[in-house]
């Protein structure tokens, strides 16, 4: 029987969820504190990442760790001060990136990855999303011999075990599809399978306007004031105090604001991002997106130009933006591809959402009837969130979900 039904959170996930919803018949309201697709959602490397069936694992070896601990690289910057508040979660997070147990954890992760193409194009196909949606995979490029055997040894596997297409690129095959690049490079691997997005924002955008033409609701509103309301839910929003039966928290790293209230505080973590487009200089093209392993950083056209973003910053969840990643990344970007002006006077930076298990937290929120969790999605909430829409969606009807939600379940936590 159809429900009413409010939905925390409007980046990929909550569009997602509530889009899935209202094409079962609920009346869904859709809720925050700015326009949907604004959030991390806003900004990534606009990839649907079909090959990412391996989670990110905390590094194990040694010397990787001594180099991240300088706090000098490109792919990783910590706080100093948010480490005592960090170092719960990320002792978790190392231990479950022990080998034995991150290959469990990896087949979990693979079974959402493996459909996350279909579910988007279920949302896509016949609307003004498709030409968004670019199928021209993106390139890692690596810098020796070694590191490209190890690689394409990781990629021929990904292809047995999850149907993952890659192409092996020698050097001269980098400099034909990307003749633009600065520097020579060994090899790389162009994975064939993802889809480039040219502006990720609009994709959420149009996604939230099928909802929209759907018969759904958005409201700006204030997630942490959700209350008890009888047998329902009230928040309150611009238009006044809204109810429903069920609600749906999909705040990405910010749930925990919502959750930790009703007695669920999972040992969740924010991974802060940044990124800026540039101009090309001249006749400069860049075709597809590339990531140099060397410098960690990825290089995506997009409609604004070319983005270049960054790894991993570690640090409170409000706290003031501290770019030095990106500061570092520039010069390296700019002896690699030939970048012009800036488009933007200043960075963007986001949070990405993440668990020390590396799985998302999708499922009924333990102790509390009628509320539903669906963010902890890491780097891939952009992938996943139509997936994580339509099995929440099939949870909450009672129906067998697609697949099967024991390994992401929150009363792991």
């Amino acid at each position: 029987m159809p429900q009413s039904v409010i939905v925390l959170g409007a980046g990929m996930v909550g569009v997602s969820v509530a889009l899935h919803l209202r094409r079962r018949g609920h009346d869904v309201l859709l809720v925050d504190q700015q326009q949907p697709g604004e959030g991390a959602s806003f900004g990534n490397g606009g990839l649907i990442q079909r090959e990412a069936v391996h989670p990110h694992p905390f590094p194990r070896d040694a010397s990787e760790i001594l180099r991240i601990a300088r706090n000098k690289s490109i792919d990783a910057h910590y706080h100093w001060g948010a480490l005592p508040g960090l170092a719960t979660p990320l002792l978790r997070y190392w231990w479950n990136s022990e080998p034995h147990r991150y290959a469990r954890i990896a087949e979990a992760y693979a079974k959402l990855i493996e459909t996350c193409l279909d579910e988007h194009y279920a949302f896509a196909r016949d609307t003004d999303a498709m030409p968004l949606l670019r199928p021209i995979g993106w390139i890692r490029m690596y810098s020796d011999e070694t590191s490209f055997a190890a690689a394409l040894a990781q990629a021929e596997a990904g292809k047995r075990e999850h149907g993952v297409n890659f192409t092996a690129m020698d050097s001269q095959a980098l400099v034909a599809a990307e003749p633009s690049l600065l520097k020579p490079r060994f090899g790389g691997i162009h994975w064939t399978d993802p889809v480039s997005v040219s502006d990720p924002h609009a994709l959420v955008m149009s996604y939230a306007q099928r909802f929209l033409e759907a018969g759904g609701r958005f409201v700006i509103g204030n997630a942490t004031s959700l209350t008890r309301a009888g047998q329902g839910w009230r928040v309150q929003t611009s238009d006044g105090p809204a109810e429903a039966e069920q609600v749906v928290v999909a705040l990405g790293a910010f749930a925990n604001r919502v959750t930790k209230p009703l007695g669920y505080d999972p040992p969740t973590f924010g991974k802060r991002g940044y990124h800026r487009h540039y101009k090309l200089q001249g006749n400069a093209v860049l075709n597809r997106p590339v990531l140099d392993t060397e410098s960690a950083f990825l290089l995506a056209p997009m409609r604004a130009g070319v983005r270049l973003t960054t790894g991993a910053e570690f640090a409170g969840l409000d706290e003031p933006p501290t770019p030095v990643q990106l500061a570092r990344a520039e010069p390296v970007a700019r002896a690699l591809l030939p970048l012009g002006d800036a488009v933007e006077p200043e960075p963007w930076m986001g949070v990405r959402p993440c668990t020390p298990d590396m799985l998302p937290i999708i499922g009924k929120l333990p102790g509390q009837q009628g509320v539903w969790c669906a963010f902890g999605h890491a780097h891939q909430g952009f992938t996943l969130g139509p997936t994580t829409g339509r099995m929440l969606a099939e949870m909450m009807d009672g129906e067998k979900p697609f697949i099967d939600p024991e390994p992401y379940r929150p009363e792991r936590f």
